[in-house]
């Protein structure tokens, strides 16, 4: 077994307890509001994935698919945990959000053999900028999905009167709403920045100030749909169902500009 390997499979392990901690709860078994056992489960939850993305951008700079889904883990992680501590309804998301995660973690432990790019050295300060700000956007935007998808399935049980355990666990449809605004105003406040950024990266290499590439067409796509979703809510109060389908819309394009380029070149065009 490879040395990354052993710490891909131990940055998974250390999502499981946070993953299986709320259905603990949802069984009857856990214990009340955010305990200590759910801070320690959310500590390990942040550490693991953290120490091995510090790992793997540490001396040689890798830029391959695994690598990247790693860092957004461990950014989801480390956003989620602050808005736990700020937000109090917040946590009521780890029952969707972090088995999620550990989902995609897994899927990270899968493609570990993939071929990851390097560069020697570490990149140029605003091509450092310039990805802070892509990781930060995705988690932001993962949240803002998880928080939609909340407030979906609370809309749905309630319009047929059948609530479930999971549901009962959720933050209630107002407070996914609050949560998901929230979440997808400052996803548009970074995005746009990570254009900005994008366009100086671009001006500082090649001296031109925009690409029309997948990722750069995506990025401008998911910025505009957020922004109008953001629009259409201040206007007519748009939420439930139909705000989550944009969020997911959203999500998608964001998805395909960001892990979804690397997915195709370091995978399926590399195998």
């Amino acid at each position: 077994m490879s040395y990354n390997l052993v710490f891909s499979l131990t940055a998974l392990l250390a999502l499981v307890p946070g993953s299986l901690f709320p259905y603990r709860r949802l069984g009857g078994l856990g214990p009340q509001g955010r305990s200590a056992a759910f801070w320690g489960a959310m500590a390990l939850g942040v550490t693991g994935p953290l120490a091995w993305s510090f790992v793997q951008i540490g001396g040689a700079w890798h830029t391959g698919l695994s690598t990247t889904l790693w860092v957004t883990i461990a950014a989801s992680m480390v956003l989620f945990t602050v808005l736990c501590v700020f937000v109090r309804p917040a946590w009521r998301l780890a029952p969707l959000l972090l088995p999620y995660l550990l989902l995609v973690g897994a899927f990270a432990t899968l493609v570990q053999g993939a071929p990851e790019p390097l560069l020697r050295g570490g990149p140029g300060v605003w091509i450092t900028v310039h990805i802070a700000v892509s990781v930060v956007t995705y988690a932001l935007l993962t949240l803002a999905a998880v928080a939609s998808l909340a407030a979906f399935l609370q809309e749905r049980a309630l319009k047929a009167k059948r609530p479930t355990p999971l549901t009962r666990f959720l933050p209630s449809v107002s407070e996914s709403d609050q949560l998901q605004v929230g979440l997808l105003a400052a996803s548009e406040t970074v995005l746009g920045l990570g254009l900005v950024t994008g366009m100086a990266v671009l001006h500082y290499e090649y001296d031109v100030l925009i690409r029309f590439d997948h990722k750069t067409l995506f990025s401008i796509a998911t910025f505009l749909v957020i922004g109008g979703l953001l629009l259409a809510h201040a206007r007519t109060g748009i939420r439930g169902r139909a705000a989550a389908r944009v969020v997911l819309i959203a999500y998608l394009l964001l998805t395909l500009a960001y892990p979804g380029v690397k997915f195709v070149s370091d995978v399926l065009l590399s195998s």
